[in-house]
């Protein structure tokens, strides 16, 4: 056979148990409509505290600071302090190309024409997404 080639790329690689265990938890973290919602908000506005997030997701700030410690124990989200208050962002372009990738795949499954396919301003489509993520969450 050879070496791979553009008519013959390598095979991709087998990711290891531990990888697809980790894998399988953080779509156990997304798996919650709050928390996806939040990952959402973040990416589309930034840094944010958690008054501001619960207040946009209109959730009460102890869940949302709930949910917000457990996608810092996953990774998915940083922070930085500023006084007395917690800043969180994404954590990395990893995590915002997987949210966005998912709700991109949302939107082919309920929408003829996807609101991505669209001219629509960066940031509105995953904005209406988080808030479909987190209606009658």
């Amino acid at each position: 056979m050879g070496r791979p080639d553009a008519e013959h790329p390598p095979a991709p690689r087998q990711p290891s148990a531990e990888e697809l265990e980790h894998a399988a938890g953080v779509l156990q973290l997304l798996a919650d409509r709050t928390r996806l919602g939040i990952l959402a908000l973040l990416a589309s506005g930034g840094e944010l505290a958690v008054g501001e997030i619960a207040e946009r997701l209109e959730r009460p700030v102890p869940a949302v600071s709930q949910h917000l410690a457990k996608l810092k124990g996953g990774n998915l989200v940083l922070t930085r302090r500023e006084g007395t208050s917690i800043h969180y962002r994404l954590g990395g372009e990893h995590v915002s190309d997987l949210v966005a990738n998912l709700l991109q795949h949302t939107e082919h499954a309920l929408f003829a024409d996807p609101p991505h396919h669209s001219a629509v301003p960066d940031g509105a489509a995953v904005r209406a997404m988080a808030q479909l993520a987190t209606a009658n969450a």
